[in-house]
This record gives structure tokens, C-alpha cells and sequence, in this order.
């Protein structure tokens, strides 16, 4: 099979959190692209039927799924909204904020996303009652991967 990606080839940081008994969460990031304008390239990938921290993007956040299938639920004050799979080829755009939980299928996920960022903010993580567990900056990312 032909992928637009050679995944094996790029500088993966893996996350892997176990203080959260209901969910598994387990994913990595690549770094593609950072840029003074506050343009943010990543590719995110799943561990099958893992989750990534339940999070606000604070930025305009544009996705594509590259492979596998990624399941994403979305909060307003602290009720779902919407639930929805999104599979390779569905590609997403939301100004921010957007709380949700994300997490892969039975195969895990590939995710390519595009942040655009104002004052340097990206992601808040949240805490299981919705306050804020920290704040991810361009700056953090871009640190991360030296």
C-alpha cells in the first residue's frame, strides 16, 4: 500500500499516561513544521483504541486523517455535544476553542494537524471536571523536539 508518509523516519515523542484509570491513553508526535507566524505543523499517531489527553484546542486547528480511524467526542459545559469517526481522508477545521476527547480505532490513527496561533497558546489539558490542567505553548512543542 502507498502512504504519503514515512512514519519511520521522523523524531516520534511518545505520551503514555496511566493515572487516568478509564482511559488508555497512549500517542505520539512529530514535529513537521514550526514557524514565527504561529503556524504549527504535527502529525499525531495513535496506539490502537488509545486516547490523548482530554484537551481545548485555543488556536485555529485544521486535521486530516491519514490512516486508521479516530473517534472524536466533543463537550460543552461538561455535557457531550457530538460524537463522531472520522476515517483517512476527513479533513476538519475549527476556529477554537473545541473541548473534546480523542481516541483511535481498533487500528490506531495517523492525524496530520495545522495549528495557526495568535499569542502562542495551542492546547489547554484538562482535568476530568473540565478545569485546566496546563497550558501547551508553540514554544513547549518546539523545545520538545531539540
Amino acid at each position: 500500500m502507498d502512504t504519503i508518509v514515512n512514519a519511520d523516519q521522523l523524531s516520534w515523542k511518545r505520551v503514555v499516561d496511566t493515572s487516568n484509570a478509564k482511559e488508555h491513553i497512549d500517542y505520539s508526535g512529530a514535529l513537521l513544521g514550526s514557524r514565527p507566524d504561529g503556524t504549527i505543523d504535527i502529525l499525531y499517531r495513535w496506539e490502537p483504541n488509545a486516547f490523548c489527553h482530554f484537551h481545548r484546542h485555543l488556536c485555529a486547528t485544521t486535521s486530516l486523517v491519514i490512516s486508521g480511524e479516530l473517534n472524536v467526542i466533543t463537550y460543552e459545559d461538561n455535557e457531550v455535544i457530538n460524537s463522531r469517526v472520522r476515517r483517512p481522508g476527513d479533513y476538519a477545521h475549527n476556529e477554537g476553542p473545541d473541548v473534546h476527547r480523542e481516541f483511535a480505532g481498533p487500528e490506531g490513527a495517523i492525524v496530520l494537524f495545522h495549528l495557526k496561533t495568535d499569542d502562542g497558546r495551542l492546547v489547554e489539558q484538562l482535568n476530568e471536571d473540565g478545569s485546566v490542567a496546563r497550558v501547551l505553548t508553540q514554544e513547549q512543542v518546539e523545545r520538545n523536539w531539540q
